[in-house]
Formats: C-alpha cells, sequence, structure tokens
C-alpha cells in the first residue's frame, strides 16, 4: 500500500467519524430513574433537553432523594448515548487492525 493510498483511507475514516458523531449529537436519549418517577432527555453531546418530574416527588422532604434520582436518570441517558456510540463506531470501522502502528483507532 502506497502512502497516497494510505492518506485517502485515513482521510476517509477521519469524514465518516466526523459524520457518525453529529447524527449521534443529533440523537435523544431518554434515562430514567426511581422506577419511571424522574426522566429526562438528552442529546448525543450529553446536553440535557427535557426534565420530568413525577408530582409526588414535590414534597420537601424528598429534595435529596429527587435530586439524586435527576443524577441518576441523567447518567441512565448518558450511557446510552455512549453505548449507541460506540456500538455506531464499532459497526462502522470494523477491525482496523490493518492500519500502521500508531494509527490505530
Amino acid at each position: 500500500m502506497n502512502i497516497n493510498q494510505l492518506m485517502k483511507q485515513a482521510q476517509a475514516m477521519q469524514k465518516k467519524m466526523g459524520d457518525m458523531q453529529k447524527e449521534i449529537a443529533s440523537k435523544t436519549y431518554e434515562g430514567k430513574a426511581g422506577g419511571g418517577l424522574v426522566s429526562i432527555a438528552m442529546s448525543g453531546n450529553g446536553h440535557m433537553q427535557k426534565i420530568d418530574i413525577d408530582p409526588s416527588l414535590l414534597e420537601k422532604d424528598e429534595k435529596e432523594m429527587l435530586e439524586d434520582l435527576i443524577v441518576a436518570a441523567h447518567n441512565d441517558a448518558k450511557s446510552k448515548a455512549e453505548e449507541d456510540s460506540k456500538a455506531s463506531m464499532g459497526g462502522a470501522f470494523g477491525d482496523v487492525g490493518n492500519l500502521p502502528p500508531g494509527l490505530n483507532f
């Protein structure tokens, strides 16, 4: 394989990765906690878009639990986004073991 072919291959992979990152960022992931008492919607790049809190949690003595559930719901959505990203990238690039040392992803 000559250097020109290698550079073209690297550029194509870089473009494909950029396109996949844009696609993931445009998706919405929902995370839930407390059996669905708290749910959030988050973009693929980690920006919280919406939060839904069951009215039963809006009592004064439930403040600490509510805060914990919000964090848990956000982490659930973030995990889903990360799993989707890994699956997309792994499926797109498969085994890149044929690249020279130092160019592995």
